[in-house]
């Protein structure tokens, strides 16, 4: 019988796609933390060694993975200027390719839909 993914699981499937994204454009790590709710996800540097808070979001498919919480986003830029970092969004959509309303499945493919990283405007409203 197959394992649906927890939440916590299908949080840490996509972070593993946003972390090879990141990897990939040549950020270094510079902390992880993968627990749901708890914020940035990454914290990573650049080549001109600029800190970068990045968010993941891993949502079930139709619900849309380029939308976040605005209201919530303006008290952590405010957390992120006080850091001199900036703000990277990551949205990931998963889902069953079986369906809408079917888990996502331990072991068995899945949808995704992933726009890549969002830089978020850092001026404070």
């Amino acid at each position: 019988m197959s394992k649906a993914l927890t939440p916590q699981e299908l949080h840490n499937l996509a972070m593993n796609h946003v972390g090879k994204d990141l990897e990939s454009r040549g950020f270094e790590f510079v902390a992880i933390n993968s627990k749901l709710k708890r914020h940035p996800q990454f914290v990573c540097i650049d080549k001109n060694s600029q800190y970068y808070f990045v968010i993941v979001r891993a949502v079930i498919l139709p619900e849309n993975p380029n939308n976040y919480d605005v209201v919530w986003m303006e008290t952590f830029k405010k957390h992120a200027y006080e850091k001199d970092a900036k703000v990277l969004y990551a949205g990931v959509g998963l889902g069953n390719p079986k369906g809408e309303g079917l888990p996502v499945y331990l072991n068995e493919e899945y949808l995704i839909e992933y726009n890549g990283i969002q830089v978020i405007d850092m001026h404070l409203n």
